[in-house]
């Protein structure tokens, strides 16, 4: 069960390491073009035609039909990567359950952005996880975890490939160790987990204040604010890098208010002039945070192609006077 690029590297996985996959449950094709008038079939879909997989495409995961169609395949097992939230019809039915494949070490991100937040909040580490789903999102037993280093310099695309190929691999482990177990692996509650990790660092937060969530990053989520430090903005750019994009308004020097995404900026040591505070210095282009400058390397204004900051400054006239807004 998935739906993106992330979920095809696991099913993928599956098939080629001789595994029965009897179906694959995907999300309805999408709309696309400028009336919608186009269905767009998923990729994990479009795999699974290629091989030829059936697919199941349920628009309600209640839906009567579709559970009794899913019953109808004898399953033991389901296996589900990046894809929506189960009833207990659906993640009970097989007779060794259904795990999910999660891109984060778990407890920590549950939600639907586990990668983007890592990166966001400065992790220097992330992962993979296995649970067992249960009533809660991200919540069951887990099997198996696997880590994976975040470089200072990575975005969500760097990390995002590696988290899709870590991730199949440690599906595959876990099936090995939910097969050899008779479909009853070794697991740990996650409450047991979050105890562990505060008693090890002596930690005096209550376990709900401990745990960082993932929660769906929509297009408000992605406006910067520059009254955070120079390393948070740095942070928070590369963490939605390239997809969805942090935005800024650039205001011009008559006034003009313009949408401009930032794709990658550049650490200084140049003292911040003003939160917001734009600065030009031969062909580099600087913002200034709550304590430094950044220099913005690659951006895009609305309705133009991304682009590095130094060509932005050759197509203008006059760099004087520009100013960017953020979230207040």
């Amino acid at each position: 069960m998935g739906t993106p690029e992330f979920a095809v590297e696991t099913l993928r996985a599956l098939v080629e390491n001789g595994y029965n996959v009897v179906a694959v449950v995907t999300q309805p094709d999408k709309p696309v073009g400028r009336h919608g008038s186009v269905l767009q079939p998923s990729q994990v879909k479009q795999y699974a035609l290629e091989h030829g997989l059936p697919v199941l495409q349920p628009v309600k995961m209640k839906d009567p039909e579709f559970v009794e169609q899913l019953r109808a395949y004898r399953a033991n097992l389901q296996v589900v990567v990046a894809f929506r939230m189960l009833p207990e019809v659906v993640w009970a039915m097989p007779e060794y359950g259904t795990f999910n494949v999660h891109a984060a070490l778990l407890p920590q991100y549950r939600g639907a952005a586990p990668i983007n937040w890592a990166i966001i909040n400065g992790e220097t580490e992330t992962g993979v996880t296995t649970f067992f789903l249960d009533h809660d999102i991200d919540t069951g037993r887990i099997i198996l975890k696997r880590p994976f280093p975040i470089p200072d310099d990575a975005d969500v695309e760097y990390v995002y490939d590696g988290l899709m190929h870590l991730g199949a691999q440690v599906c595959l482990e876990t099936l090995e160790a939910i097969v050899a177990a008779d479909g009853h692996p070794d697991t740990i509650a996650q409450e047991e987990t979050v105890n562990s990790q505060l008693s090890t660092v002596n930690c005096q937060l209550s376990t709900v204040n401990s745990l960082k969530p993932a929660p769906k990053i929509f297009k408000e989520t992605c406006e910067i604010d520059w009254t955070m430090t120079g390393k948070q903005v740095y942070d928070f750019v590369r963490g939605l890098s390239p997809v969805p994009g942090a935005w800024t308004t650039l205001v011009n020097p008559d006034g003009k208010e313009t949408v401009l995404k930032i794709y990658k900026t550049r650490k200084t040591d140049r003292k911040s002039t003003g939160c917001g505070r734009v600065g030009v210095e031969g062909k580099s282009l600087y913002v200034s945070a709550q304590d430094v400058q950044l220099e913005i390397v690659e951006l895009q204004l609305a309705g133009k192609k991304r682009m590095l900051a130094r060509d932005f400054l050759n197509g203008m006239k006059n760099a004087v006077g520009l100013e960017v807004r953020g979230k207040k």
